[in-house]
């Protein structure tokens, strides 16, 4: 291994504890935009996985990268219509809180 070059296993360690903070971010927080943002943060992750792959197997041809731009821009799609939702349902019930949000109904 050449001096300076960050090996696969440290972007995937990495990537591991995004995933699993957004999980855990996902499960305990009430919040919709918390929640929001702590599954940004598993895409995140996801996204260096892709990259980190596409980066050290010699075969993929820069696949990962591709993939991690159609991610996030599908991210970017869900973050926006979410967001929406979120301020929709804020408008009518002023909470946030996923806990008392319980029915669709307006």
């Amino acid at each position: 291994m050449s001096e300076g070059v960050i090996p696969l296993q440290a972007y995937l360690i990495v990537a591991a504890l995004m995933f699993a903070l957004g999980a855990w971010g996902v499960t305990i927080r009430r919040n919709a935009v918390v929640v929001f943002m702590c599954v940004e943060l598993m895409i995140n992750a996801v996204n260096l996985t892709l990259v980190a792959f596409s980066d050290y197997l010699p075969k993929a041809h820069g696949a990962g990268s591709g993939y991690a731009v159609v991610v996030i821009a599908i991210a970017a799609a869900e973050v926006a219509v979410g967001l929406a939702i979120v301020i929709a349902v804020f408008r009518t019930r002023r909470t946030v809180n996923i806990d008392e949000i319980d029915s669709m109904k307006g």
